[in-house]
Parts: C-alpha cells; structure tokens; sequence
C-alpha cells in the first residue's frame, strides 16, 4: 500500500506532468498558430480592369471557388482597378504594395508585354511580383468573317507577302498589345517584315469582331474563347488557332497554324500573382491552396462553365513559363520596333 507520502507525492508528479504537458501543448499549438497564422485578415484579389472582361471573369471565379470550398476561411473580395491595360494598377502594387500578402491579383500576357513595349511602357513587370500560379489557358485565333474568299491561313500570307498593306488586320488592343501581337504573329514566323502590315486597333476584342463582321477589317487576331459563340452562328471562320495542337470542343476542326507549316504557337494564360516581397509562409499558403483548389470539381465545373481551359502551374512552374514567353515577346517587339 501506499504510504501518504508517497500518494501525496504522486499526485504532485501527476500535477506536475500534466502542467508541463498543458505548457507543452500551449506552446505547441501557439508554434502551430504561428506556421498556419495566414491569412488572418481579409483577402483583396484585384482584377486590374473593368467588370465582365477575362480578368475580372478569372478573379470572380477564383475567389467564388476558394470561398464554396472553404480553402480560405477568410472573406474574399474582388476589386476592379482600371487603367492602361493593367499597367496603372502594377505601379500603385509594385510600389505601394510590395509586401501586402492580404491582396493578390489575375493577369495575363500584358503583365509582360506592357513592360517590354515602347509605347506605353509599364517599368513594373512580373519581376516585380511573386507569381503564384497559372490557372487556365486560352489561344490565339486568326478570324475572318464566314463569307471571305480566305479560307486557310497560307492563302492570306500569300497575299500580304505580294502586298503588305491589302489587308486590313485588328484587335481589340493597342499596337504592341495582345491582339497586335497574335495578328502579327503568323506573317513574322512566316518571314514576313510585321511592321508592314496594317494594323488598326479598337477598345477590346468585341469591338474588333463588330469591325470585321461590318467589313472595316479583313482579319483579326483574338483570343479563341472569344469567338465561339460567333463560329456557332456561322458569322466568322476562324483560319487557325495558335496553340500546340487542336482544341477541343466548337473548335476542334480549327487546325493549328503549325499544321499548316506556320510556326506561330502563343499561350494565353491566366494566372495569380502575390507581392515580390510575399512572405514564405503566405506564398506557402497560396501554392497548397491553390494545387488543392484546381482538383476540386467545383473549379472544374467553374472552368467549363467559363469556356476556358485548365492549366495549372504552380509558383516555380508558372516563373519558368514566364521566362520563355517574355523572350518570345521580345522578340516580336523588336520585329515591330516597338521595344523599349
């Protein structure tokens, strides 16, 4: 039996240890807190546009899937911030927010283009940003309207090689924009000088399909998702498609430039983007997060719904990617002698 001595001084060792393993769990579960402490503010995904355009759609859906699937508990906000084609909002987000892990934001190819064109310029790019990671992909499309006497791409570098200026080409971007540089990527990979080309620019691709089906333009080069719904209504037909192999869906007999012996590949992606002084436990929290939320069904669906198509590339990825194309850029800029 035990003597009370003994019992007293088991009870103090019970107290002791249990005391020692409250302490030692308080400390573990505030080590715990502080890994896992982000986010613990609300989150503000800027679409650096106006409502309704590709960044504003990508921003909305991001965040409306990250809120449905609880893989942040946080509140999530969308805020438009128009401006120059991305390039006012990256000069308030390179200088003024260059630590703000509590705001992130979509963009696309214009993040790169507006820091390497001369007209323009942006002096912030990617560089100036932590990219997080590629959620989707889109191409470009070379369009004519569904009565024109072109009816492969070949055919209209045939003639723009015998006469440059014949053609009217458009987009719906400035020159050295986007649009420019799909419309002028086939005849440049074509060994055609692009600067010769015509080229007239409208305020977004919508106005620039308007032109072409109202006879202002004779080609336009977009980006393939927009042009479904007017390939389904037999409005335009679009001479090939700018991605490494055909597409699926309304365009799957659209055959790439490459089939046609024009090496003219282009990826329009859309992804996220934190601050170039993102914390690594937030850009932690951002590559897990978002790895888990492409494999969701409810982002799947969301993509299908949107008509876009998923690629994801995650924040080491997605910078390498990054890389290539601003080469690819470059060099499509200095052709027009539009680089900085």
């Amino acid at each position: 039996m035990f003597s009370r001595k003994k019992i007293s001084a088991v009870i103090l060792a019970s107290s002791l240890a249990l005391s020692l393993g409250a302490c030692s769990s308080s400390d573990t579960s505030g080590e715990k807190k502080e890994s896992t402490g982000y986010p613990k503010k609300a989150i503000t995904i800027v679409a650096p546009s106006g409502a309704g355009g590709g960044w504003d759609l990508t921003a909305r859906s991001f965040t409306k899937v990250l809120s449905e699937t609880k893989l942040v508990n946080q509140p999530l906000t969308v805020e438009n911030k128009p401006g120059g084609g991305g390039a006012v909002f990256m000069a308030e987000y390179a200088t003024q927010q260059v630590d703000n892990n509590d705001m992130l934001f979509v963009n696309s190819p214009p993040v790169i283009i507006n820091n390497l064109k001369k007209e323009g310029n942006s002096p912030y790019g990617y560089k100036n940003t932590t990219p997080l990671a590629q959620l989707t992909k889109d191409y470009g499309a070379i369009v004519v309207k569904a009565d024109s006497e072109f009816k492969d791409l070949k055919s209209v570098l045939e003639v723009v090689k015998k006469d440059p200026r014949k053609l009217t080409f458009a987009g719906g971007s400035a020159p050295g924009s986007m649009d420019h540089l799909i419309s002028i990527l086939p005849a440049y990979e074509y060994g055609l000088n692009p600067t010769e080309l015509k080229y007239v620019s409208y305020d977004g691709g919508g106005e620039a399909i308007t032109a072409l089906l109202g006879g202002n333009a004779d080609v336009i080069g977009t980006d393939a998702s927009s042009v479904r719904e007017f390939l389904k209504a037999g409005k335009i037909r679009v001479l090939a498609v700018t991605s490494t192999e055909r597409l699926g869906g309304d365009l799957k007999d659209i055959p790439t430039a490459k089939e046609q012996g024009v090496d003219a590949e282009f990826t329009i992606w859309r992804g996220v983007f934190g601050p170039q002084e993102m914390s690594d436990e937030a850009k932690t929290f951002w590559n897990e997060s978002i790895a888990k939320l492409v494999e969701t069904s409810e982002w799947k669906k969301e993509v299908e719904a949107q008509g876009w198509e998923q690629e994801y590339k995650n924040s080491e990825e997605f910078g390498k990617f990054l890389e290539e194309q601003e080469k690819q850029v470059q060099q499509l800029l200095e052709a027009l002698g539009m680089e900085k």
